[in-house]
């Protein structure tokens, strides 16, 4: 038997009137804390959920006890693509047995965290990245390229990618 992947459609629904009605709703600030353990070791604290390790491999120096910020950057993307196919679905009716996302992104660290050569014009962080989608579900491929296109079009990390934010960093010396 094939699992069926499902969200409460009325809370979908409610959650989808409530930003339509009021789009402020929809705005939030999230919040995260990484506090470094050792070495490249970070532990990341969200919201009251358990601690997220995130190191680096040992071509980086690092333990390699947990994914790096970059993989994590990936791992965000896919989960963010993994719940807008999921919620496009329901809104739609659709039942989804399926969905896998992976990515693959191109990344130059040769600037070794700033500490090495970083020659004019070095383009730092992804400079390509690929997903690949694999859905299954009740619906036919039109339907399932449309669920695909619009989670796409409305993935907010997707657009943080396309449209980057701008990252303002201020220091605090202890």
């Amino acid at each position: 038997m094939t699992d069926v992947l499902v969200i409460d459609a009325e809370g979908l629904d409610r959650l989808s009137c409530s930003a339509k009605t009021d789009p402020s709703t929809g705005k939030k600030t999230l919040k995260a804390k990484t506090v470094c353990e050792s070495g490249f070791r970070n532990m990341t604290y969200v919201r009251d959920l358990a601690p997220m390790l995130v190191g680096e491999p040992p071509a980086l120096l690092g333990d390699d006890s947990a994914p790096n910020p970059s993989e994590t950057t990936l791992a965000a993307l896919g989960s963010c693509i993994s719940v807008g196919l999921l919620a496009n679905a329901t809104h739609r009716g659709v039942t989804l047995t399926k969905i896998e996302v992976e990515m693959e992104g191109d990344i130059d660290i040769s600037a070794v965290w700033g500490v090495g050569d970083t020659p004019a014009g070095k383009v730092l962080g992804f400079t390509a990245v690929r997903c690949r989608v694999a859905l299954a579900g009740d619906a036919d491929d039109q339907t399932l390229q449309e669920i695909h296109d619009t989670a796409i079009a409305w993935s907010p990390v997707v657009n943080t990618f396309r449209r980057p934010a701008t990252v303002d960093s201020t220091l605090t010396v202890d």
